[in-house]
């Protein structure tokens, strides 16, 4: 099973983001939550290619309007 290392940065937001280990893959348009608030990933990356069982990745995220 992979294990997905993904760094977060929301632009904008100093106090939200960090590293989170996940077990899908995230994809453009998915949604993470941090903290209370809930983020829609805009932009994933590979930061550097898979190593056994981990894949590192950036995501960028924008808060998510009650609407969605």
């Amino acid at each position: 099973m992979t294990t997905y290392k993904v760094s977060i940065v929301v632009p904008g937001r100093r106090d939200v983001g960090g590293i989170q280990n996940l077990e899908t893959e995230p994809k453009t348009g998915d949604y993470l939550m941090l903290g209370e608030e809930k983020y829609k990933i805009i932009d994933v990356a590979e930061l550097m290619p898979p190593r056994g069982d981990f894949a590192y990745l950036h995501a960028t995220c924008r808060p998510v309007k009650d609407n969605g």
